[in-house]
Order: C-alpha cells, then structure tokens, then sequence
C-alpha cells in the first residue's frame, strides 16, 4: 500500500515538489554559507519523494538549529510553506486527494523548521 501511496504521490505533484526542494537546494549551496542550508533542502527533497512509510520527528536542535532556523524562515521557508499549503489544499477538494494533501500540510511544517526535524520509517 505504501508503494502505490508513493507512486500517486509522485504523479499528483510530489514529483514537483521535491524539484522545488532540490532548485532552492542548489540556488543555496551557490554560497558557501548558504551550503548547510541547501544540504537540508536535498535532505527533505529525498523525502518528499517517498513520503509515505516515513514520518517526520522534530527533535532538540540546540542553539545554532534554532539560528538556522531563524535564518531558513527568513530566506526561503516561509514561501516552500505557502506552496505546500496551497498544494495541500487544492488537493484536499476531492476526497481521493485528501491523503496527499495530509502530505502536503505535514511538509508545510517541516518547511518552516527542517533543522531539528529527523525524518524516520515508520
């Protein structure tokens, strides 16, 4: 069930959104202070590829995760936010679409705090 959640998945946007992750990826990692930041980004693009079996465990991430999450809020998080919430919510009109959507709201939150955050099978 998981394998054919995570093919649709791909073909009802997930494909899309790990291509964003993995574009503000690369667009980070061209300054050398923005590489950690990008790292993550290709992290949690991995993830929305294959997102469902696995869940996402916000952990302690001390004080240089909580400035880098302050940092990644203000550079790039609160717009990968916004586009998984629109996603998730267009994709909550139909009743079919509603598991993904689920998806979407869940990276929605990862979107705005990933560092920390440990992604786990579930």
């Amino acid at each position: 069930m998981r394998f054919l959640g995570n093919l649709f998945w791909l073909i009802l946007g997930g494909l899309i959104a790990a291509a964003l992750w993995a574009v503000v990826g690369l667009l980070l990692c061209v300054m050398i202070i923005g590489i950690p930041f990008g790292v993550q980004c290709f992290k949690i693009a991995g993830f929305v590829l294959w997102p469902f079996g696995r869940e996402i465990k916000p952990g302690g991430f001390g004080v240089m995760g909580a400035v880098g999450n302050v940092i990644w809020i203000l550079v790039c998080g609160i717009e990968l936010c916004v586009v998984h919430i629109l996603f998730g919510l267009l994709l909550c009109l139909t009743l079919a679409g509603i598991p993904f959507g689920l998806q979407h709201f869940k990276l929605a939150k990862l979107a705005l705090i990933p560092f920390g955050a440990e992604i786990i099978a579930s």
